[in-house]
């Protein structure tokens, strides 16, 4: 006699799109990690259902950042970048966010993760991305008389920069 064997657990991304099927434009799984690609203005919705839900926990954001697509041919300019974990759940998951160069703004996860803070502070001041909500935007790696912001793919890099300093 055989045991009938469980079936394997429906991935966390498509998970997301049957709970949320108009923010979730795709999704997929490699390496044992889902990714799940959310609109703009669903991120928020859907970034607090990962951390409230209490089956899900998603109560670390490792990490945030952005992709500059302007080489690589994407549909957007930017994609912002969040990879979260459930120490509860011991899973992660990655959410990717399309943003178009013509209004380079997402709402600001601060006040769900802290940690979002810094993270959006250094997307900010590298990618020119903002942040809708965030306490305090302001540059983070480079000094507030720098222009431009310098992980663009068409930041100019012989471009020259206002000299700072002491009397300056």
């Amino acid at each position: 006699m055989s045991e009938e064997q469980a079936p394997p657990p429906v991935p966390l991304s498509e998970q997301l799109r049957a709970r949320f099927p108009e923010a979730v434009i795709a999704t997929h799984q490699q390496a044992g990690d889902d990714t799940a690609v959310v609109r703009r203005e669903s991120l928020r919705a859907v970034a607090q259902h990962l951390r409230d839900e209490p089956e899900l926990a998603f109560n670390v954001l490792m990490d945030l950042t952005a992709v500059d697509g302007l080489k690589l041919g994407a549909a957007s300019r930017f994609e912002v970048v969040y990879h979260f974990y459930s120490l509860e759940q011991n899973r992660r998951l990655r959410l990717k966010v399309p943003v178009e160069e013509q209004d380079p703004t997402v709402d600001s996860l601060a006040d769900l993760w802290p940690s979002a803070n810094w993270f959006e502070r250094e997307v900010w001041d590298m990618f020119g991305i903002r942040f809708r909500g965030h306490p305090s935007l302001k540059r983070l790696l480079m000094y507030e008389e720098f222009s431009g912001h310098p992980l663009r793919k068409d930041y100019p890099v012989n471009r020259r920069q206002p000299l700072i300093g002491p009397g300056n």
